[in-house]
């Protein structure tokens, strides 16, 4: 029935004439320039405001938006497929024009809910029931307003504090590039918590994939790996880290089949981009990093070139693979038990498959660590490293990895600073955005004392790999060789606050206070040192510069009998900070004929002012080939 027909049947109804001639003319308003409205029209909204249903929509549309963010929230917790999001919001959709012809076709009475003609009008209580819905609508809307404030001025701010650095700190991260991602650890579901190791792996394969791709800047695995059994919103990790996209994802496997799960999410609005999940036999698993960081790329629309591929899985079997991802984990501990378990699960792999470059290459890294953390003795694990690094470049002449550690044996090891300059800039020439060579080449700097150059690559390094605490330390080193007291704090205080336990970290921060004269800050924080990371020689300096020689003598005392053998470099600073340079030289003639692999960075040791006038110094350089 049309809508002139409609009108004409309402005037019927009320007893007004059809005949054109009656003077009832329909097309007047239209005369006027104004829009024809039906009576019924407003009978209709009339009808709608009665019946409330105006108010129910309202009520409905607000309630939606409020279950919105936290099932949001919670699918994200749960790891749930995105288009779970997409269905409720669908099942909302369809709800809504259910809800409107319900409150249209039925009312409440005393007695219940009936159908709206079936109540008559003198029993109807609309009116109470708009005025309970309004009371509802407003209850909603502020329940909706305090969850708004909560949100973004209460827990956001605890979620960015909780990654975020210090002001400093981010004065110095440049402008996010559009193109640049963190790889978050993946979480393990599985039933018995013990894909740990997997999870972690599948990640920085993950990583490492991506960071093979020109035009994207990839995070390094030390800060993304921050996050790691943290809840923390991811705008706020976006920031800290500076990316723009965060990349996260779980690991659950059950039997003899493997589900993962991956998801990009835009970093400064925390909107999901892309997500995945890829459940495949465990036997597929060499493949499922190939796939999820393709995805990715694609997802990011990063331009990877027709002579560029992503490179695929280097490992022969799902057994090699599988003890690689445990050796990596067991390295994580970064104690003696774990670096020796890492080394046995590389070797493993080696065994397997003796043309294996991942492993060669990670056991090269591991038994550096190994003799630089002095839990070998120093012959014996350098000259390993050294073998295991050759054995890797001579599998794969462009390892990176393999050029930066042999870089590091001729540093740490051989004092061979051409050499350790060389494979630095090889490492960096194969590998230009690595944050690891980048650092490499600043520490080579730093030890030959060219602390400008050395600087401004610690700080592009921590661009790339802003939360590495030992780029941080570093850095502070060489503000305080240069004198720059205040920057060097701070540089030395994000180091512990990024890794509390950090190895020497109180005892830096010591030694910068105490350089500023806040003897007793110092001497809390040289209180905090382990005592394998030189806690009673930074007690026997401090204690004599507070003027309290007894306990100067008996810290320095303490330090002589437990590290006589593996830190004499520890002992000469005591004595050379002293004044007792007799003895100061002859510890550090003992650490020299140790290959103590703390004498390296001498150029930068705080302890040894004291020297620097006597020839016998300058002397010990020489023998070292350092410049004076």
């Amino acid at each position: 029935m049309g809508a002139g027909n409609v009108g004409r049947t309402a005037r019927v109804s009320k007893g007004e004439s059809t005949d054109p001639a009656s003077g009832a003319n329909d097309d007047a308003p239209h005369a006027l320039g104004h829009t024809h409205h039906s009576p019924i029209q407003f009978r209709l909204l009339e009808q709608l405001k009665q019946r409330n249903v105006f108010r129910v929509a309202a009520l409905y549309l607000v309630v939606c938006w409020l279950i919105l963010e936290p099932v949001h929230v919670v699918f994200h917790m749960l790891e749930v497929p995105v288009w779970w999001n997409r269905l409720v919001i669908m099942l909302m959709c369809v709800g809504f024009p259910a809800v409107v012809i319900f409150a249209w076709v039925y009312e409440i009475t005393p007695e219940g809910l009936k159908p709206t003609v079936e109540v008559p009008h003198g029993q109807s209580i609309r009116r109470l029931t708009g005025r309970r819905l309004d009371r509802a609508i407003i209850a909603v809307l502020a329940v909706a307003l305090a969850y708004f404030v909560v949100d973004k001025f209460w827990l956001n701010k605890r979620a960015t504090s909780s990654v975020s650095m210090t002001d400093g700190a981010r004065s110095q991260l440049p402008t996010v590039p559009e193109k640049s991602v963190a790889v978050l650890p993946f979480v393990d579901l599985s039933e018995k918590h013990d894909q740990e190791y997997f999870a972690d792996g599948m990640a920085e394969e993950v990583l490492d994939l991506l960071a093979n791709i020109p035009g994207l800047k990839v995070i390094g695995r030390t800060s993304s790996f921050q996050c790691k059994g943290k809840s923390q919103d991811l705008r706020a990790i976006g920031s800290a880290l500076g990316v723009s996209y965060v990349v996260e994802g779980s690991v659950r496997k059950s039997g003899e089949r493997i589900r993962v799960t991956a998801q990009l999410i835009n970093a400064q609005d925390g909107t999901h981009l892309w997500s995945d999940t890829y459940d495949e036999p465990a036997g597929d698993t060499l493949k499922l990093q190939d796939q999820i960081a393709s995805n990715l790329a694609r997802a990011l629309q990063v331009s990877v070139g027709a002579d560029i591929e992503l490179p695929r899985s280097p490992f022969k079997s799902v057994e090699a693979h599988d003890l690689y991802l445990r050796g990596r984990h067991a390295y994580d501990r970064f104690d003696k038990e774990g670096l020796e378990s890492a080394a046995a699960y590389f070797q493993q792999v080696l065994e397997l498959d003796p043309t294996s470059v991942p492993a060669a290459e990670a056991l090269a890294v591991v038994q550096t660590d190994t003799a630089e953390g002095g839990f070998v003795e120093p012959h014996e694990g350098f000259e390993r490293a050294r073998r295991s690094a050759q054995r890797a470049l001579a599998l794969d002449p462009k390892s990176s990895l393999a050029q930066g550690t042999l870089g590091e044996v001729h540093l740490v090891y051989d004092w061979d600073w051409a050499a350790a300059e060389r494979h630095a800039k090889d490492a960096l020439r194969l590998k230009p955005r690595n944050h690891f060579a980048l650092g490499l080449l600043g520490v080579v700097y730093e030890a030959l004392g060219r602390w400008d150059e050395s600087a401004r690559l610690f700080e592009t390094t921590l661009t790339l790999d802003p939360l590495f605490p030992a780029w941080h330390q570093q850095l502070s080193n060489v503000r305080y060789a240069t004198g720059r007291l205040q920057e060097a704090e701070v540089e030395q205080r994000k180091t512990l606050q990024i890794s509390p336990t950090f190895v020497g970290g109180h005892l830096g921060l010591g030694t910068i206070l105490l350089a500023q004269g806040k003897l007793e800050a110092a001497l809390s924080e040289m209180q905090q040192e382990q005592p394998d990371s030189g806690r009673y020689a930074g007690l026997a300096i401090v204690y004599h510069a507070m003027g309290r020689p007894a306990e100067s003598d008996a810290a320095l005392a303490q330090q002589v009998k437990e590290h006589a053998q593996d830190s004499a470099v520890g002992i000469a600073d005591a004595y050379a900070y002293h004044g007792e340079l007799e003895q100061a030289f002859a510890w550090l003639d003992r650490a020299y004929s140790q290959k103590d692999s703390g004498l390296y960075l001498i150029k930068s040791d705080p302890f040894f002012k004291n020297l620097h006038g006597d020839p016998r110094y300058k002397a010990f350089l020489r023998r070292m080939n350092l410049p004076e």
